[in-house]
């Protein structure tokens, strides 16, 4: 690879021989990119864990079904800077043969590659950012939003905790996209409810020292302190909290976005209560814990988060739909047979693709368990509520997408 910002390393999965049925495939080589931050404050949620889990799915798609083209994985590190990412795009696209862009958490990143995605014609399938614009107003017809988003987070734990009565509320918010979308879309939900936004601030991406956005927070006098932000953010300023007595002084922290890592980070004793919304969980089900104990052995012992199965999910369907279409030359008509297609994979069962390019499945509201619930590593979540997948996301005709028919 040609930029410093790539880490050079290709994931190549041989096939089989390429035959002339199948000399539609752009190169010869159907080549999916997993851009992400590989060593900054989203490395453990997305990181090298979603190259992993991209490469995992082009080998258990190839033992399942005869591949007659040669499938690469590779992978770079945009730093969570918009013109990283987008210099890394443009190379892939336009040098590289890159067909299809993976992950990508870090909102303003993935907009970003969203619209050089249409302007090349390619595919961007997005697991890690979190923007309810990539289906709305920055919709395209080459771009899927795959996992979660602002939206559904905020529907399922804004809603629940105003309906249990916290219903006033005090913003600390990451300084950039998702922040301001995870902020925007949780105040709505707030005040839908007959709750009240009493104040809101900004800091940094990444952050260190939250104290003053804290004390500003606790002066507020609102029940809930909404941490709009992520990854080692989330953890420091929840750290930080329980140093200043926060929650002992009578408020409560609502992590709108919170990973199993993040957990993990925090220590039971620390993070015991959290509630919050996620789109998939390890030690859900037979399907998971199973998928789960072949990335930890391949990951330090590490659990998957639902990014990084949203990833395997995501390269999945991607892959049936190009062999169906025998294919991989038109984006747009890639991801219009992966929206006729049902989706359904081992990690997210069945769902469904809307025009506006929203994944539809089921979300799932979670308590973090006080450690003698625990029953041994990793086993951290206890479900409050199962979300249904016609109301875990906004409804279709309120995103503003163009693809949409009126």
């Amino acid at each position: 690879m040609r930029s410093s910002a790539i880490l050079a390393m290709v994931l190549a999965a041989l096939c089989g021989e390429a035959t002339a049925a199948y000399a539609q495939y752009s190169d010869g080589t159907i080549k999916i990119g997993v851009m992400n931050d590989q060593s900054g404050l989203y490395a453990d949620l997305s990181g090298p864990g979603s190259v992993w889990a991209a490469r995992n799915a082009v080998e258990d798609f190839c033992k399942s079904t005869t591949c007659h083209n040669k499938i690469e994985v590779v992978f770079a590190d945009h730093q969570n800077k918009p013109d990283v990412g987008s210099n890394i795009v443009r190379q892939w696209y336009d040098v590289d043969k890159v067909d299809v862009v993976v992950d990508v958490p870090t909102s303003s990143v993935a907009l970003a590659v969203n619209n050089i995605t249409k302007e090349k014609n390619k595919v961007f399938l997005v697991s890690g950012a979190a923007a309810s614009d990539l289906t709305g107003k920055a919709c395209t017809p080459n771009t899927i939003h795959w996992t979660y988003d602002t939206w559904a987070l905020a529907n399922g734990t804004g809603n629940a905790i105003v309906k249990t009565g916290g219903d006033t509320w005090f913003f600390l918010t990451a300084d950039y996209a998702f922040g301001h979308a995870l902020e925007r879309d949780t105040a709505a939900v707030v005040e839908k409810n007959g709750g009240k936004v009493l104040g809101k601030v900004r800091h940094p991406f990444p952050g260190q020292d939250f104290s003053s956005f804290l004390l500003q927070a606790q002066q507020s006098k609102a029940k809930i302190i909404g941490l709009a932000n992520a990854g080692s953010d989330t953890t420091n300023a929840i750290k930080q909290a329980a140093e200043f007595g926060i929650v002992q002084g009578g408020r409560n922290l609502a992590g709108l976005l919170v990973f199993i890592t993040d957990v993990h980070a925090l220590g039971l004793k620390t993070a015991q209560g959290l509630i919050f919304t996620e789109a998939w969980y390890w030690d859900a089900n037979d399907a998971n814990r199973t998928f789960a104990k072949e990335f930890g052995a391949a990951n330090k012992g590490n659990m998957p988060t639902m990014v990084q199965a949203g990833v395997y999910s995501a390269v999945t369907h991607y892959l049936k739909a190009v062999h169906d279409l025998k294919s991989d030359a038109d984006g747009a008509a890639v991801v219009a047979k992966m929206k006729s297609m049902p989706t359904n994979d081992k990690l997210f069962g069945n769902g469904s693709i809307r025009e506006d390019g929203r994944k539809i499945h089921d979300m799932y509201l979670f308590e973090v368990k006080k450690p003698e619930e625990s029953k041994g590593p990793w086993d951290y979540y206890k479900t409050r509520a199962i979300i249904p997948a016609a109301e875990a996301f906004r409804p279709l005709s309120e995103g503003d997408c163009s693809l949409v028919k009126k």
